[in-house]
C-alpha cells in the first residue's frame, strides 16, 4: 500500500485503481468494473443504475440489500422491494414470474431482481448454477444483480469459477474486506455502459475518491493471494457449526449447511449469550431477533476455533 503508484481516481486517473478494476473485471467475466468505498454503496448503486424510480425490485427478505443497509433504496433510488422467502438462501423463480406478471394486475411494473451468494442469514449458503439458471430465466429480460459480497466464498465452496457465477447476472458485486482481508473497498462490474453509469452514481453517493490507489493496493493482493485460503475459513466455521449443533440441539442448526464461513443459529437470549461467550474471548453478534452470528476469517485460526468450540461447550444456557 506504501508503494502503490497513485493517481485522481475521480478523473480515472490512478493506475493500481485502474488496475484493480480490470483484474475484477477479468475474474467475474464483465467488461468493466468499478471501485467503491463498501458493498453497501455498491448494491445501491446497481440499484439506482438498474430499477427505474417507482418499480418493484425482487429480493429475499433477509437479503443485505433489503434488511442490513437501513432502508437505503427506498431513499436512494426510490424503488420498493417485492420481498419474497429466502430462508434457504435462495428465491423461487415463480416468485419472479408473479411479480413480473403483477404488472397487468395493476402492480407496479418489476424492474430489477436481486439476489446474495452467498446468502448470509442462511448460514453463507452459495447458490447452485441451476438454482442461478432458474433465476434468470424467470427474470426474462429483466436485469440481475447479484450481491456477491462473499462471491470468492462461493466460488471455493463449490469449485464453480467466479466467471460462470456471475455469468448468470447484469452486475456483480464483490467485497475486498471480509475473508479476503483487505482493510476497505468493493467492486461492481457490468457491461460498459452501465460501469459508466455506475461511475455517475458513485459520484452522486459520495464515493469518488482521489489517490485510492492505496486501497486498491490491498485489493490486489486480496485477489491474488487471499481466495484460495478462503477453503480454512470453511473448514473451521464447520468445525464451530459442529460445536454449536451439538450445545443447542433445539436451535434447528444442520452442521452440513454450513459451507462457507457463515454460522447463524436460533437461541432464546442472544444477549446473555454473546455476553457469556464475550467473556471467554470469543466474539460473536446478531442479525436478527433471536438469531446468532459466528463468522470465521483470516484472524481466527485452528487455536481459535478450538478455544471457541471449548467455550461453546461449557456456555450454561
Amino acid at each position: 500500500m506504501a508503494d502503490a503508484e497513485v493517481g485522481d481516481d475521480g478523473y480515472g486517473e490512478d493506475p493500481t485503481v485502474n488496475e484493480l478494476e480490470a483484474v475484477y473485471g477479468e475474474r467475474t467475466g464483465k467488461a468493466a468494473a468499478v471501485f467503491v468505498p463498501s458493498g453497501t454503496m455498491a448494491n445501491q448503486i446497481a440499484v439506482r443504475v438498474l430499477a427505474a424510480p417507482g418499480s418493484l425490485v425482487v429480493a429475499g427478505r433477509r437479503q443485505h440489500i433489503v434488511a442490513y443497509e437501513l432502508g437505503a433504496a427506498a431513499r436512494n433510488a426510490s424503488i420498493q422491494f417485492h420481498a419474497v422467502d429466502d430462508r434457504d438462501g435462495t428465491i423461487d423463480p415463480a416468485e419472479v414470474r408473479w411479480a413480473r406478471e403483477a404488472a397487468a394486475h395493476h402492480y407496479p411494473t418489476a424492474g430489477l431482481v436481486c439476489i446474495e451468494n452467498t446468502h448470509m442469514a442462511a448460514c453463507g449458503a452459495p447458490w447452485s448454477t441451476d438454482e442461478l439458471g432458474a433465476i434468470a430465466a424467470s427474470a426474462g429480460d429483466l436485469p440481475v444483480h447479484m450481491d456477491g459480497a462473499r462471491l470468492f466464498n462461493a466460488e471455493v465452496a463449490t469449485g464453480v469459477p467466479a466467471a460462470d457465477i456471475a455469468g448468470f447476472a447484469t452486475t456483480v458485486m464483490s467485497c475486498l474486506s471480509k475473508g479476503l482481508c483487505a482493510p476497505v473497498g468493493s467492486l461492481l462490474a457490468g457491461p460498459t455502459d452501465v460501469i459508466e453509469e455506475a461511475r455517475i452514481e458513485r459520484k452522486r453517493l459520495g464515493g469518488a475518491m482521489r489517490q485510492a490507489g492505496v486501497l486498491a493496493a490491498a485489493g490486489l493482493i486480496a485477489l491474488a493471494k487471499m481466495v484460495d485460503r478462503l477453503a480454512d475459513d470453511h473448514a473451521r466455521a464447520r468445525r464451530l457449526a459442529e460445536a454449536v449443533a451439538e450445545r443447542w440441539p433445539e436451535s434447528g442448526l444442520d452442521p452440513a449447511t454450513v459451507r462457507t464461513n457463515v454460522i447463524t443459529f436460533a437461541h432464546p437470549a442472544p444477549l446473555v449469550l454473546i455476553d457469556a461467550l464475550s467473556a471467554e474471548g470469543v466474539l460473536a453478534g446478531t442479525i436478527a431477533p433471536g438469531v446468532v452470528r459466528l463468522v470465521t476469517h483470516r484472524d481466527v485460526d485452528d487455536a481459535g476455533v478450538d478455544q471457541a468450540c471449548k467455550v461453546i461447550a461449557g456456555v450454561e444456557r
